[in-house]
């Protein structure tokens, strides 16, 4: 009998009016793992930006209202007074700070069109700062505007010499920044900052625009004078106090009742940007020959009209996200969207078909792991089914090419931004810390999952043998899985882990679902049956009362077991319902301040498997139970972060990770409601 998928509507009436989230660091300019800037304050002044790392990569900015200096971005100059901040609004695409002083409301926006449905728009390394300023007293007032972006911005640490240009773009006047010692892809590694490659601050042709390429003097001397120098600054240390900046002024000449508004543009243009078993390969923006010149002509061409269907994305997907769970739902998947996009590269192979990498931030900076970008997975089947297969492919073949000698899935392809192979556990050297059970059972899920959005397992078909060997180390492997690593490698090894077996029934449920596609009926039929034999065994080798084990051979243990949600989303029905409702029953009895821990060994937890534990709730109110602390978490933390997925629930601090792909997994929710996917991954609305 086939169980109809249980859909939960919340009522979406009033789109975030309540409640309010405090990001714990909110998305300026997220772009990929490199060209990613955050403010990691309360107050857009209280401290530097930075990038996601916590390196300071700094924005300021300056608004001088009658002759008087307040600043809006930035700590720098002090001796201008920070304008007070009166709003902070997010949305999946853009930052929308509000401030007012004397009179004079401005509204500050960092608009990133990041709509993914759209690979050649998404990759486009461009934000958009857009300022809005308006008398809001009845008087009219005299006002200019000021802001920069660091040379740092395109340096791994200060000491780096860079060179400063500019030049014209039309009528375009453009702004550039690199370090001297150009060295593309020549190392890799996790706490470091792109140095190759060009920083871009540009400004279409406005009233009453001037640029300058200076030092961080020119802040104090705008705060002063209300004017910029008159002459570039080309030989400035950038270690220096003074290090080197891109600026730009407007004269906005007298603010009213009627808004009046400038935006500019920042961009970076890194030339290559992954290497993939050493040959570089270009951005996908790049991949026809275009240039960082091509990047700002038509991030001018477009502004508008990008302005215009970014909103109408913004509010319909905002809206769907509420339906589908609630306002604290709504509001963690609209900080979790642009991380989780930031956190990757799309690349063109040489045969110019896209491949999407990930990168492991402050997890060890591996590039391509498979279960990094399992738990992102659903924000790309939802969204942008395309991506999923740019991240499955260059791990199949990497699986099919010899080099690979296990009889299951890698791990991963190397280290950002180097793919070059597995540099994890063992690599491809000896089966010391792998993860056999975890990405083979990974893979199978994320193939079967693509099949059912896209309607055809056609992707399967090309690396069908793969699969075939992966189904069948699970089907002999992964029913009581022998001590080994899963995707929480930080826990350590486990023997007979419960949450890992459902992962490999689940997978076997869906390699069965693919073989029918495909037109082998035999093969579905065979591997039905051992699914379904696989999960009748399961409850009573797991069962621990009212709930089941961490581990089969470990009574007074318990898990979340997050790998079930898959067995509804695919509509497998291999475990009973009951399995899913007796474990909800249980967690909520073991929630703390913070959320659900991962399992009864600590007190910490990860993100992005209580969405997934939430999601097979039957109720609402089930759902909200879980998913209520998670949004205190953000809410409170004192960890001031881009949204860590690995935190403590009885302080909210963070345990460790930061700025991570894995938060795409808070998208889960959406794919259980089958309207939601269906508008989204095969008919999104129009552009």
């Amino acid at each position: 009998m086939r169980r109809t998928l249980i859909t939960l509507t919340f009522c979406a009436a009033s789109v975030l009016a309540q409640p309010k989230l405090r990001p714990p660091a909110v998305p300026l300019v997220a772009h990929d793992p490199y060209f990613s800037i955050w403010s990691m304050a309360d107050r857009l002044t209280d401290e530097p930006t930075k990038h996601w790392t916590g390196t300071e990569q700094q924005l300021a900015g300056l608004l001088r209202i009658d002759g008087a200096p307040f600043r809006f971005m930035g700590a720098l100059p002090r001796e201008a007074p920070a304008m007070k901040q009166t709003g902070l609004d997010l949305t999946p695409t853009r930052t929308r700070y509000t401030f007012e002083a004397q009179g004079v409301r401005l509204v500050f926006t960092f608009l990133t069109p990041a709509l993914i449905a759209d690979l050649d728009l998404m990759s486009r390394p461009l934000t958009y700062l857009v300022a809005e300023v308006t008398a809001v007293d009845g008087k009219p007032h005299r006002v200019s505007l000021y802001i920069d972006a660091s040379a740092w911005l395109a340096t791994n640490t200060p000491e780096q010499r860079v060179v400063l240009s500019r030049f014209r773009v039309g009528a375009i006047d453009a702004l550039r920044a690199g370090t001297v010692d150009q060295q593309a892809l020549v190392r890799s590694g996790d706490n470091l900052r792109i140095d190759w490659g060009y920083v871009y601050l540009a400004v279409p042709p406005q009233p009453g625009a001037s640029t300058l390429l200076t030092s961080l003097r020119a802040r104090g001397e705008f705060a002063a004078s209300g004017r910029l120098g008159e002459a570039d600054e080309l030989e400035i240390p950038a270690s220096s106090r003074f290090h080197p900046v891109l600026a730009a002024a407007f004269d906005l000449g007298e603010a009213g009742s009627q808004p009046v508004s400038r935006h500019l543009m920042l961009a970076y243009d890194d030339q290559f940007a992954i290497q993939y078993f050493h040959r570089n390969l270009r951005p996908w923006w790049r991949r026809k020959g275009d240039t960082a010149a091509d990047l700002l002509r038509a991030g001018a061409r477009d502004f508008a009209s990008l302005a215009e269907r970014s909103r109408r994305f913004d509010e319909a997907f905002t809206a769907d996200l509420v339906r589908a769970g609630g306002p604290e739902y709504a509001e963690i998947g609209v900080l979790a969207y642009r991380q989780a996009i930031a956190a990757h590269k799309l690349a063109a192979d040489i045969d110019g078909s896209p491949i999407y990498f990930s990168k492991e931030n402050f997890s060890n900076g591996c590039i391509g792991t498979v279960d990094v970008f399992y738990p992102a997975a659903p924000l790309f089947l939802l969204l942008s089914p395309e991506l999923i297969k740019a991240q499955m492919t260059p791990i199949f073949e990497y699986a099919r090419i010899g080099r690979w000698p296990w009889p299951y899935a890698p791990h991963d392809l190397g280290q950002y931004p180097l793919a070059n192979g597995q540099v994890y556990g063992g690599g491809e050297k000896s089966e010391d810390r792998q993860m056999p059970v975890e990405e083979s059972g990974n893979m199978l899920i994320l193939t079967a999952a693509l099949a059912k959005i896209e309607g055809n397992a056609e992707y399967a078909r090309k690396y069908w043998p793969q699969i075939k060997r992966w189904a069948d180390y699970l089907r002999e492997k992964g029913m009581d899985p022998d001590n080994q690593l899963s995707t929480d490698d930080f826990a350590g090894h486990l023997a007979h882990n419960t949450n890992l077996s459902i992962k490999a029934i689940v997978a076997l449920g869906g390699y069965a679902q693919l073989a029918q596609a495909l037109g082998d009926t035999a093969e579905a039929a065979r591997y039905k049956s051992i699914a379904r034999e696989m999960a009748g065994k399961w409850p009573a080798m797991a069962a621990d009362g009212d709930h089941y084990r961490l581990a089969f051979d470990a009574p007074g243990t318990w898990s979340q077991k997050y790998n079930l949600v898959w067995d509804r989303l695919l509509e497998l029905n291999l475990f009973a319902p009951e399995i899913a409702r007796r474990e909800i029953a249980y967690y909520k009895t073991k929630q703390n301040a913070y959320g659900l821990p991962l399992d009864n060994r600590q007190t910490y937890t990860k993100l992005d498997w209580i969405v997934w534990t939430a999601t097979m709730a039957e109720s609402p109110d089930d759902f909200l139970a879980l998913i209520r602390p998670v949004h205190k978490f953000l809410n409170q933390s004192p960890s001031r972060v881009p949204m860590t997925d690995w935190y403590w629930t009885l302080d909210g601090k963070q345990r460790g990770f930061q700025a991570r792909s894995v938060v795409g997994g808070v998208f889960i929710k959406m794919l259980a409601d089958e309207g939601l996917w269906r508008k989204w991954a095969q008919s999104p609305p129009a552009r």
